[in-house]
């Protein structure tokens, strides 16, 4: 395709060009981030029906949303992304504040 593009790339071998798709491909996708995120969101909402005193748990999963939002940030090729992790981050610090008062 790249050829056929007329991009051709001289002294570059295609199975080496492939190789650095490949790698940079899979270190842009967040998809594995966004799938624990919305883990730890189902597990947010399962602790706040819970009976049981959560504010240990809350603020554990509000530490591995941080953690995952930051990997997004970090991997994020995408200013609408760079946009909204901003925005994450300030509403989990706000979250975080408020699970400090949480028993």
């Amino acid at each position: 395709r790249i050829k056929n593009a007329g991009l051709e790339m001289p002294g570059v071998e295609d199975e080496r060009l492939l190789k650095e798709i490949v790698y940079f491909a899979d270190r842009s996708d967040i998809s594995e981030e966004l799938t624990r995120l919305q883990s730890h969101f189902q597990q947010f909402d399962d602790c706040v029906k819970s009976k049981e005193p959560v504010g240990r748990t809350l603020d554990f999963l509000a530490q591995e949303m941080n953690r995952e939002v930051n990997t997004i940030g970090s991997k994020a090729n995408d200013s609408m992304i760079s946009r909204e992790v901003v925005t994450l981050k300030a509403e989990l610090e706000k979250f975080r504040e408020q699970v400090q008062n949480v028993e």
